[in-house]
């Protein structure tokens, strides 16, 4: 079994979604997210709420239109 899954506790597999990760520069913030749909792609913005605003509307439209597995 890889590092992108795992047993829960149902036993069932847990597998990779997403990273999401943060990064504060000396005039915005960055957000870099990573899926297996997306690829990776940057968000950059003069606000926390802006980024994150930017990263759940994509997210959120990457995950409506993904298959159910």
């Amino acid at each position: 079994m890889g590092p992108s899954a795992r047993w829960g506790p149902s036993r069932s597999v847990e597998e990779f979604i997403c990273s999401v990760e943060f990064l504060r520069g000396p005039a915005e913030l960055v957000a870099l997210v990573s899926s297996e749909a997306g690829g990776v792609r940057e968000y950059r913005g003069p606000t926390s709420g802006s980024v994150i605003d930017q990263v759940i509307n994509d997210l959120q439209e990457e995950f409506e239109s993904a298959p159910v597995a």
